[in-house]
């Protein structure tokens, strides 16, 4: 029976994640913050559950000791706050965002990679707003594409590893984070979608993972565009 760990378990795409491999028959070791929701997921069969603040370096170092060997890693949890006054920038915003998005990714990082097995994969789930800038997204946008230059970098020096490194880019997906949004979101899709979608590359090992295509394509042929262009564009969807 091959064994993921999962985090951000609890909601969205990560409670997804869990329920997808658990019907694979895997050994899920799902981990989050929200007690309630990690008791349900621990009725189900082959799932057990950590409960963890992956803000505290301590904590996850504690939590995720010897665990054993693991097959996948899914670095899932993730949080999205926007940046409304940007002359007012809200550095405590920001800080938060990056410590939640990036400094947390890194504990884990420390506290599992010795734990991965020689043929093993990992995960980092970024996102498409790494792609290009979006207004307001200087927090969480900035968090993402760093995930994004982590995953290339360990997707490098891990390879001697024999560990896949593979970097998960989703569109819009509608879960509790993103039902906060107050703008329009083309091509949303569900959690089971998503969920399909990043078990399927993973299973190929496909590094780059993005979804759905019909509209991260677009955003990948934009970002291609020279930046002033991309400015004009923004700038005039913006006005309207």
């Amino acid at each position: 029976m091959k064994k993921v760990l999962i985090t951000g378990a609890t909601s969205g795409i990560g409670e997804a994640l869990c329920l997808h491999y658990q019907a694979l028959n895997y050994a899920v070791i799902a981990c989050g913050r929200q007690q309630d929701k990690l008791a349900q997921l621990s009725c189900y069969d082959n799932v057990s559950t950590i409960a963890v603040d992956l803000c505290d370096e301590q904590q996850v170092m504690a939590q995720f000791a010897q665990l054993g060997a693991l097959d996948l890693v899914i670095l899932n949890a993730g949080s999205c706050e926007y940046i409304d006054d940007v002359k007012h920038f809200d550095g405590a915003l920001f800080a938060r965002v990056m410590h939640t998005n990036l400094i947390g990714t890194g504990y884990c990082l420390a506290a599992l990679l010795p734990q991965i097995s020689a043929g093993g994969q990992l995960a980092l789930v970024g996102s498409s707003a790494s792609f290009l800038p979006f207004s307001r997204a200087q927090a969480y946008g900035a968090s993402k594409a760093a995930i994004a230059y982590l995953a290339r970098t360990l997707a490098l020096d891990l390879k001697t590893e024999n560990i896949d490194v593979s970097l998960v880019s989703p569109g819009f997906v509608k879960t509790p984070l993103t039902d906060k949004n107050d703008f329009v979101m083309p091509m949303q899709i569900s959690v089971q979608q998503a969920a399909v979608e990043i078990a399927s590359g993973l299973d190929k090992r496909v590094f780059d993972i993005h979804f759905p295509k019909r509209f991260t394509l677009i955003l990948k042929a934009l970002s291609l565009l020279p930046d002033s262009w991309w400015t004009a564009i923004s700038t005039r969807m913006l006005s309207r």
